[in-house]
């Protein structure tokens, strides 16, 4: 799947944070920005309550149920920066991208 792909299937399956704004930066990929405030998501960048940083690929393994999100963290394969709670939410988004 390719980001524009994946970012098409997020605002589909409204995968956003209610009221917040999480962006996932993918690093040489880009972003994609959930935004709960305006309940979109767009692959532009700016300023968001929480920022989770991870691997195109790490993030594939996740979306395929095959790297969960707590170990991706432990193991420092997904970095979390502002409000943790945000992050710990979207376990249920990427459920909603599953089913």
């Amino acid at each position: 799947m390719e980001k524009a792909e994946l970012a098409a299937k997020m605002q589909e399956n409204e995968a956003w944070v209610e009221g917040k704004k999480v962006k996932i930066d993918y690093a040489d990929k880009g972003v994609i920005m959930l935004d709960g405030v305006n309940k979109a998501v767009t692959e532009e960048d700016g300023d968001a309550d929480t920022t989770i940083k991870v691997t195109w690929e790490d993030w594939q393994a996740m979306a395929d149920g095959q790297l969960d999100g707590m170990t991706a963290f432990m193991t420092g394969k997904l970095k979390v920066e502002g409000d943790m709670s945000n992050a710990m939410q979207l376990q249920g988004v990427l459920a909603k991208l599953r089913g």
